[in-house]
């Protein structure tokens, strides 16, 4: 494993492989990656596991020691997907096999570019005029609330492009000129440093708005419709779905009374038997709403495991991607979904599952698991 010893995903992973039988996976340390390059034992198998969580890496990475502030993704992104070039490259010089593709993860990284992979191939996500990599840059404020005007968006959500966990993430709401309001985890200081907060907050005039988002803009942003969401609970609800292999294993409601559902931001769980109810109810069969998970995962042949974001519309009668995150199997004590093959199983156990059965040459997971 290239990831943080001692960190929780690296830990949780090593369970579940010495739970299946298996020696604990040797691990690379992300800085020792980063600052001295990775070498593998010939046919090793690697898996590439979240850089998160680390002071030392983040300043690596990003330049930045404190994991709160939300600057630097576009340093972050450059440094991350040059090491995991240089990961794919000595694994191919090893003869080792990766669980994780080099390019999908650049891809995957970027909203932008993944927008563009899925709206081509016909996944139901948002509109949005930055998609694909022939997408205008966005340079500021002034270029957010032309294209704002243009397009048609009195609400949308303005993402970096190289975020996660809702890092510096905006729902911007407009209502003709000088009326704008920004719902985000962002806090900016006085001398205008942003920083991540656990509180989610309101920026009620266009002056604040636009100071944060002239900060966020020279590491690249993403814009795309603000979508209306089912409820459960009288809370806008989403759903995290686990793909593992090409097939839908895991699957959590996330409800909350902001526009951001992530669990660390004052989400919670919620009722993922009252949502499939729903769906059902409103005529959509649950096969098709992990199908959707499922179609967007596809795109992303060479990537093991990946965490699809769904936002259910109103009345749970239609289902678009929101987000393919690369790292989204971090559920602790979730289990896998009836049918899916994965039952008492945690994402990561469900993951080894899938690695042995490829060994064994067995009928699912086998397509995700690309020599390098």
């Amino acid at each position: 494993m290239v990831g943080n010893a001692g960190g929780r995903r690296v830990e949780m992973f090593t369970a579940a492989a010495v739970a299946a039988g298996l020696p604990a996976p040797r691990v690379l340390a992300w800085r020792d990656v980063l600052t001295y390059g990775a070498v593998f034992e010939p046919a090793e198998t690697v898996r590439i596991d979240s850089p998160g969580e680390d002071e030392e890496v983040e300043w690596l990475l990003r330049g930045a020691c404190d994991p709160t502030r939300v600057e630097g993704t576009g340093r972050w992104y450059a440094r991350f997907t040059e090491a995991v070039r240089g990961v794919a490259a000595a694994a191919r010089s090893a003869g080792a096999t990766l669980l994780n593709d080099p390019g999908e993860l650049a891809v995957l990284f970027d909203k932008r570019l993944c927008h563009g992979v899925l709206d081509g191939a016909g996944v139901p996500v948002p509109p949005s005029p930055t998609s694909g990599p022939q997408a205008p840059p966005v340079r500021g404020w002034d270029d957010v609330r032309a294209t704002l005007g243009t397009s048609g968006l009195r609400r949308a959500f303005v993402k970096p492009a190289h975020g996660s966990s809702a890092s510096g993430v905006l729902a911007v709401e407009t209502a003709g000129p000088g009326r704008v309001r920004a719902t985000t985890s962002v806090e900016r200081t006085e001398d205008g440093r942003l920083f991540n907060s656990l509180r989610v907050r309101r920026y009620e005039s266009e002056a604040e708005v636009a100071a944060i988002i002239d900060t966020l803009a020279p590491d690249g942003l993403h814009i795309e419709r603000w979508l209306p969401k089912a409820t459960q609970d009288k809370r806008v609800a989403d759903l995290r779905v686990v793909v593992v292999g090409g097939r839908a294993t895991h699957a959590v409601v996330r409800t909350s009374r902001s526009p951001m559902t992530n669990l660390h931001l004052g989400g919670v769980r919620g009722d993922l038997a009252a949502a499939r109810a729903a769906a059902e109810a409103a005529g959509v069969a649950w096969s098709g709403v992990l199908g959707t998970a499922e179609r967007a995962a596809e795109r992303f042949p060479r990537t093991l495991c990946v965490g699809v974001d769904l936002l259910p519309g109103p009345g749970w009668r239609r289902f678009a991607v929101g987000e393919v995150n690369a790292f989204g199997d971090l559920l602790p004590r979730l289990t896998g979904l009836p049918g899916s093959g994965a039952e008492g199983l945690d994402t990561y156990a469900a993951q080894v599952a899938a690695v042995l059965r490829a060994g064994e040459g067995g009928p699912s997971g086998c397509r995700c698991l690309s020599p390098t």
